[in-house]
């Protein structure tokens, strides 16, 4: 009887161990699939559409073997700023920047409330401004911080960061950067692309925090500048000042042009969401072989703002247009992306 048990005993462990090893299997099996899974490129980008057409583009050129193959040496991709890379809506965010600084500074300069463009913002008329209102704002920024140096300026900016709210969503300015562009730009790093920013916005104002947030230096980030002159503090040390007068406005026409000018190279890759988007668009398309135009539609008004064609500070129109027709990758924010913003949803 006790031999019988014995081997029963044994039996019943040959089938524990059976089952032992099949389970430590699967849980090996499940080990190794999950990090595939959780590396899964572009995870807030919904499945097909947009995200499709981007690896599909980026596997191509970075594939030896393919007859689009890039060199790395020549993967550049740039990205417009306000509503592409963060939200822009009420106003893009240098806007309420440069309104708090203005207030702040208004009781010295008197005479801003009969000089445009400080009559205007003084007043919260931004349509007073017309079409011509980033170029006013930038205007705005060179006169009132004249005589400033470059690094006043940035601890400037960097102190309003530190406090200012987004006036609808009451978050800090930089919760409301996109998520899915942020994985975005991770992946083309990861592919071997250099990424850049170039925008529209004052690239003083921009370096202060896009190398925390984007993780993008200042060298990689073009934008609009005032003239800066070389001279002396009171102690003799030498600095930058800003002075009064805009010396390069990076949007529309001017956005090939700061291309060429500080990075040096033709995109492979453009990114943008406006018309102020747009020759940059075209002619980072009229490069040789292949090339890639995105443009980023808002059409989310329930997660983010729903915009286009009409509005008067980030219109869509002729860039749509030319999408639509020539095939450009047209990003529908409400469509493609699962996710907006990091800390929402």
């Amino acid at each position: 009887m006790s031999s019988f048990k014995s081997e029963k005993e044994l039996a019943r462990g040959a089938i524990a161990s059976r089952g032992l090893a099949v389970a430590s299997g699967i849980f090996l099996l499940l080990s190794f699939l999950g990090p595939v899974a959780a590396s899964e490129p572009l995870p807030s980008w919904r499945a097909g559409g947009a995200k499709a057409e981007i690896l599909a583009f980026v596997a191509r050129v970075t594939d030896e073997t393919s007859d689009e193959f890039i060199s790395p040496a020549e993967r550049i991709a740039v990205f417009d700023h306000d509503g592409t890379l963060w939200a822009e809506k009420p106003l893009p965010f240098q806007f309420f920047f440069a309104l708090d600084d203005l207030r702040r500074r208004a009781s010295d300069h008197p005479g801003w409330h009969d000089e445009e463009p400080f009559r205007s913002l003084l007043a919260g008329d931004l349509d007073g401004l017309g079409t011509d209102a980033k170029k006013a704002v930038a205007q705005l920024m060179a006169e009132t911080h004249a005589g400033m140096s470059t690094e006043a300026f940035a601890r400037t900016v960097g102190e309003w960061f530190q406090t200012a709210r987004h006036p609808q969503r009451e978050v800090p300015f930089t919760d409301l950067v996109y998520q899915p562009q942020l994985e975005l730009l991770d992946y083309l790093r990861q592919q071997g692309f250099r990424t850049f920013i170039v925008s529209g916005g004052g690239v003083g104002f921009m370096r202060v925090f896009t190398e925390e947030t984007y993780g993008l230096p200042p060298n990689q980030v073009v934008g609009s500048y005032g003239r800066v002159t070389y001279s002396y503090d009171s102690e003799g040390s030498p600095v930058l000042l800003k002075e009064p007068a805009m010396d390069f406005v990076d949007d529309g026409s001017g956005k090939p042009v700061g291309v060429d000018r500080f990075i040096g190279q033709r995109p492979v890759i453009a990114v943008g969401n406006s018309d102020g988007d747009f020759e940059m668009l075209e002619y980072t398309l009229a490069g040789e072989g292949a090339r890639l135009a995105v443009l980023i539609h808002h059409d989310d008004a329930e997660r983010e703002y729903a915009y286009d064609r009409r509005d008067s500070l980030a219109k869509l129109d002729r860039a749509l247009d030319r999408a639509m027709s020539d095939g450009w990758t047209i990003v529908s924010m409400k469509q493609d992306w699962l996710k907006v913003f990091p800390t929402a949803e």
